[in-house]
């Protein structure tokens, strides 16, 4: 055995190390659900109006860790780990994300090692991966407390210290094999004409007014990294899944993601509310997931893997249905003193609210979102024609529970004192409709 394959043998045992260890941490759902709404929250400040997350489960969006298969790693990988020693739990991460990967070998992570550090606590930025769609920033905290519970908001600046108008998500982060080093990655969204800045800002606050803390990393961005690294497929297709059209309009490749655009035909008679189990699958049987949906009612962009460093010869899009509502389900009524709900899904029942500080939250039964998406409002209105905005969804489902049932807290902001009938129109609900279906993207190889 030469050094360099003894050097990647015990590199892939380091990684398998960190593996078992992730896979035996604890990790309640209330902690999961916690980081999950933060990372959403931060979303819905910056696009309120038009960007929404929809998840296909806890996943993605707030990247939560999945482990699956073996793990390999490329000469790339091994430098990019004996670069950053202790971020084998990053790269074991990233390996679940091909487009990374390939970024990675490719040279394209930007590294940054900017470490901003008071009070016995530091937060580094280790590194971006960035192009015209996506950036993903890499970063590790040290002697922060009890990191891992969530209690911290991020903000992104630009260089001029305004909010970047992007959707990103995180989670909490994850320990290391050093005492008291944490570490993770925050995946933002660059939406409608949202451009990498030339310098960003990385804002760690803690929450709650006892021990307050912020963390501010500033770094410049090389966007000439990817600059011009792009690709239009041309799709022009429509689908017919239960009857309602799809149409297909195109596939952008770009070096972290695939990013498919589709619109929704006015005339259907249900609202889509997104395509179940959707994968890229090329000639070799390899499939390319997908992480996040973003778009408004008519028309929706979703983001694959990218395979930007390996053009497939075929590309078929599979999925086993759809999630939707019939139109005439969207709109409800909710007398809050009776619990009775007029119009809306069937399948929706009212459990009971409660009052927490200036937020009322709402209680609902509703069919098992384990695989779906779960139950989201775009408004709330009282009998004076008030609106509230419902900014977070929580819900919880029991281990080995198989009653088809998931309740969910939706949080109706500064929504204390309302009473009597609220007029309610949903965005999402696990409804989904099993209908398989596949078409093939051209490709000009």
């Amino acid at each position: 055995m030469t050094d360099e394959q003894k050097q990647f043998e015990e590199l892939e045992q380091r990684l398998h190390g960190r593996k078992t260890e992730y896979d035996t941490i604890n990790v309640p759902d209330a902690a999961v659900q916690q980081s999950v709404q933060t990372g959403i929250r931060q979303a819905a400040r910056r696009r309120k109006s038009r960007v929404r997350w929809y998840m296909s489960s806890i996943s993605a969006a707030a990247i939560i860790l999945l482990f699956t298969g073996c793990i390999r790693v490329s000469p790339a990988f091994a430098s990019f780990v004996e670069q950053w020693p202790g971020m084998e739990g990053i790269v074991s991460m990233i390996r679940q994300d091909k487009g990374l990967q390939m970024a990675i070998d490719q040279s394209l992570l930007q590294k940054v090692g900017i470490t901003d550090e008071h009070d016995g606590a530091s937060v580094t930025i280790d590194g971006i991966i960035t192009d015209e769609s996506r950036m993903v920033i890499f970063y590790t905290m040290k002697g922060m407390k009890d990191p891992e519970k969530g209690e911290y908001d991020i903000d992104l600046l630009d260089g001029n210290g305004k909010d970047l108008p992007v959707a990103f998500g995180y989670s909490s982060p994850k320990p290391t094999s050093d005492e008291n080093v944490y570490e993770n990655m925050i995946d933002v969204v660059f939406t409608d004409e949202a451009t990498p800045p030339d310098e960003l800002s990385v804002v760690f606050k803690i929450r709650g007014k006892v021990n307050p803390g912020e963390w501010k990393v500033t770094l410049p961005v090389d966007k000439n990294l990817t600059k011009g690294m792009k690709r239009i497929l041309p799709v022009n297709q429509t689908l017919t899944v239960d009857g309602q059209r799809i149409d297909v309009k195109q596939a952008t490749l770009y070096p972290t993601r695939l990013v498919l655009d589709v619109a929704f035909d006015p005339k259907n008679t249900k609202k889509v509310l997104g395509l179940s189990d959707l994968q890229l699958v090329d000639e070799q049987g390899r499939a390319w997931r997908t992480d996040t949906t973003m778009g408004g009612d008519g028309e929706r962009s979703i983001y694959f893997e990218s395979m930007y460093f390996s053009i497939p010869k075929k590309l078929t899009l599979q999925g086993s249905g759809l999630s939707g509502l019939d139109k005439d389900e969207l709109d409800l009524s909710l007398d809050l003193e009776s619990g009775t709900i007029t119009g809306g899904p069937p399948t929706m029942k009212f459990m009971g609210s409660e009052v927490v500080g200036k937020d009322r939250i709402l209680e609902f039964s509703v069919p098992d979102i384990n695989g779906g998406f779960t139950l989201a409002f775009t408004e709330i209105k009282d009998e004076a024609g008030k609106t509230y905005e419902v900014p977070t969804s929580s819900w919880r489902t029991e281990d080995g529970d198989s009653s088809g049932i998931t309740t969910v807290h939706s949080t109706v902001e500064n929504g204390a004192k309302i009473k009597g009938h609220l007029q309610m129109k949903l965005s999402t609900y696990p409804m989904k409709i099993k209908a398989p279906f596949s078409l093939e993207i051209p490709l000009d190889n």
